[in-house]
C-alpha cells in the first residue's frame, strides 16, 4: 500500500523483489475474501462470531491489510529512517510464514477447525511479524535518524505482534484452556489490539507521510502528529486497563473519546495537507485515498451506539456491531490500500523495467502502465457495493446484502485485472 521508489541519497530502498509477492498475495486476499462475501452474504447479518465470517474477517485483516501494509512498508521504511532495511532475509522470511499462515488459519476457521494445524497457524503469524519487528528495530537502530512515522510504524508493529499472541492464545483456549475466560470473551481485546494499535496507528503515520507527498504539500506538524501518537497509544492503553480489571462500561468512553480526538486531529492535518498543496488537480487515486479519511468517523459513531447500547441493555445492537467491522475492513482499510495501490505501486514496476535506462531514453510515465478507466470503473462499483452492504447489514434485507456483495466482488476482479496488468507490464522500449 505504501512505497516509495527510487533512491534518495544514501537511502537505498529495498528489491522490488522483496516487495512485488506482498502485494500479489494481497491482491488474490481481496478476491478471496469478495468471492466468500459472496458466497455468504445472506448469512452475514446472523452474528459476528460466525466461521464464515470470522474467515472473512482475517481474510481482510490478514491477507488483504497486513500484507499490502508489511510488504509495501519494507520500501517505505528506509525512506522514513533514511538508512537501508537491515535484512531483505528476514523480510522473505516474514513473508513466507505468513503467506504459509494466513489460508490454514482461514481454513481452520471457515470450517471451524482450531487442532493442531490452526494452532501452528498462528504461531506462523507470529513468526512472520517477529521478523518484521526485529527487521524494523535494528534498522531503526543502524540509521540513528529519530522520525515521528517510524515511531509510529515500530509501535504499530508491536501492537500487531501483541495482537497475534493474543490470538493465538484463544486458539488454543479451545482445546487446552490456557485463558481463564471463553475464547469469545477476548475478542473485544484482540479486535480493537488490531484495529487500532496496528491498522490506525501505522495508517496515520505512514498516512501522515504519505498524502502531502502525493498531494505535493509542503505541510507539516510533528507537534500534531506527537499528539495523535499519545492519543491512541493512551486510549488503547486504558482500553486494555479497562479490559483487565473489568471496569465500569461506563470508562469506555474515556478511550472512545481520545481515539475520536486522535481521528480529528489526523483529518485536520490531511484538510491542511490538501488546502497547502502545489497541484490543484488531485486525481482518482488520491481522492479514493482521502475518502478513507472520511470513513474513518463511521466506526466512531457506531462505536458510541455500542458503548450506549452495553450501558443502557448490556449488549451491543447485533446489526451496529456487524457494521461497525464491516466499515473497518471493507471500508476504511479498504479504500486506502485502493487509492494508494496505484499511487505506488506503478513506481514499482517502473523502476523495476525502466530504471536503467532514466536519462537515457523516453520512458513512460508510471501512471501509464495501469488502465486508468478500468480504476474509475473499480471505485464507482466500489463504493456502491460499500454503501449498499453496509446499509443492508443495517436494514437487516439478504436482497441488498447479496447484490451489495456481488458489486464488491467485482471492484475486486477489476482491482486484480490492473494489478496483474501492472505485474505483466513489460518494456516498451527496444
Amino acid at each position: 500500500m505504501f512505497s516509495v521508489a527510487g533512491n534518495t541519497g544514501s537511502t537505498k530502498t529495498t528489491s522490488y523483489k522483496v516487495v512485488l509477492p506482498f502485494y500479489a498475495y494481497g491482491a488474490l486476499s481481496f478476491l478471496v475474501a469478495c468471492f466468500l462475501l459472496f458466497f455468504t452474504a445472506r448469512t452475514s447479518g446472523v452474528h459476528y462470531f460466525t466461521p464464515h465470517n470470522l474467515a472473512i474477517v482475517h481474510t481482510m485483516a490478514l491477507g488483504w491489510g497486513t500484507m499490502m501494509i508489511l510488504g509495501a512498508s519494507h520500501q517505505l521504511v528506509p525512506v522514513m529512517i533514511e538508512g537501508k532495511l537491515h535484512s531483505e532475509t528476514l523480510a522473505y522470511l516474514s513473508f513466507a510464514f505468513a503467506a504459509v499462515g494466513i489460508p490454514v488459519l482461514v481454513y481452520g476457521f471457515y470450517f471451524f477447525d482450531m487442532g493442531p494445524y490452526t494452532q501452528w497457524a498462528g504461531l506462523l503469524l507470529v513468526l512472520a511479524f517477529l521478523c518484521y519487528l526485529i527487521n524494523l528495530a535494528v534498522s531503526m537502530v543502524k540509521s540513528k535518524h529519530e522520525n515521528v512515522h517510524a515511531y509510529f510504524v515500530f509501535t504499530a508493529v508491536l501492537w500487531l505482534l501483541t495482537t497475534a499472541i493474543v490470538g493465538v492464545l484463544m486458539v488454543y483456549n479451545f482445546s487446552y484452556h490456557v485463558l481463564p475466560k471463553n475464547s469469545l470473551d477476548y475478542l473485544p481485546l484482540h479486535a480493537h489490539l488490531g484495529i487500532v494499535g496496528w491498522f490506525l496507528l501505522l495508517i496515520m503515520g505512514i498516512g501522515s507521510r504519505l498524502i502531502p507527498m502525493f498531494l505535493i504539500s509542503k505541510y507539516s506538524n510533528n507537534r500534531q502528529l506527537w499528539w495523535i501518537y499519545g492519543l491512541v497509544n493512551g486510549g488503547l492503553l486504558f482500553f486494555v486497563f479497562i479490559f483487565l480489571f473489568a471496569l465500569s462500561r461506563v470508562f469506555l468512553f474515556i478511550p472512545v473519546i481520545a481515539i475520536g480526538l486522535s481521528i480529528a486531529l489526523f483529518g485536520n492535518f490531511c484538510y491542511k495537507s490538501y488546502k497547502a498543496r502545489i497541484r490543484k488537480k488531485v486525481d482518482e487515486q488520491m481522492k479514493v485515498s482521502l475518502l478513507s479519511v472520511l470513513i474513518m468517523c463511521l466506526p466512531i459513531l457506531f462505536l458510541i451506539i455500542i458503548v450506549i447500547g452495553l450501558m443502557t441493555t448490556h449488549y451491543g445492537n447485533l446489526n451496529v456491531v456487524i457494521s461497525y467491522g464491516f466499515v473497518i475492513f471493507f471500508g476504511w482499510i479498504t479504500s486506502i490500500i485502493l487509492g494508494m495501490t496505484f499511487k505506488t505501486l506503478p513506481f514499482i514496476i517502473w523502476n523495476r523495467t525502466y530504471h536503467h535506462l532514466a536519462g537515457k531514453a523516453k520512458t513512460p510515465n508510471p501512471k501509464d502502465l495501469f488502465s486508468e478507466p478500468v480504476f474509475k470503473w473499480m471505485a464507482l462499483v466500489y463504493v456502491l457495493g460499500f454503501v449498499l452492504f453496509t446499509a443492508g447489514i443495517l436494514l437487516g434485507v439478504p436482497f441488498i446484502l447479496q447484490a451489495a456483495s456481488a458489486l464488491l466482488l467485482l471492484s475486486s476482479l477489476l482491482y486484480n485485472w490492473n494489478v496483474l496488468t501492472l505485474f505483466m507490464h513489460k518494456s516498451q522500449i527496444k
